[in-house]
């Protein structure tokens, strides 16, 4: 913006450097706040979201994978006791 007016030059100069500096320490301020929020969360031991995911899908994979193995061991006896008494053959009575 130029204008004849020198003072009126000078005055946008020096609200856009302003503007330029209150920019660089909000981000300053975040990054700050960021890394003083990380160590408080370091001291509690929380846990970061990403890492609580990523447990939560390791957990639903071994309960699916208990489940399969819950119900493969509920039929296993009852195929071996299939396998074990042939249609064909009676049971040995115990009086003879």
């Amino acid at each position: 913006m130029h204008s004849q007016n020198p003072f009126l030059d000078e005055f946008a100069k020096f609200t856009q450097a302003a503007m330029g500096i209150a920019q660089t320490a909000g981000d300053e301020a975040k990054t700050a706040f960021r890394a003083q929020a990380d160590r408080w969360a370091a001291e509690l031991d929380l846990v970061r979201r990403d890492d609580l995911e990523a447990l939560k899908a390791q957990v639903a994979a071994l309960q699916a994978e208990v489940a399969a193995l819950k119900a493969e061991k509920t039929a296993t006896p009852k195929a071996a006791a299939k396998k074990a008494t042939p249609k064909g053959d009676k049971p040995a009575e115990k009086g003879e």
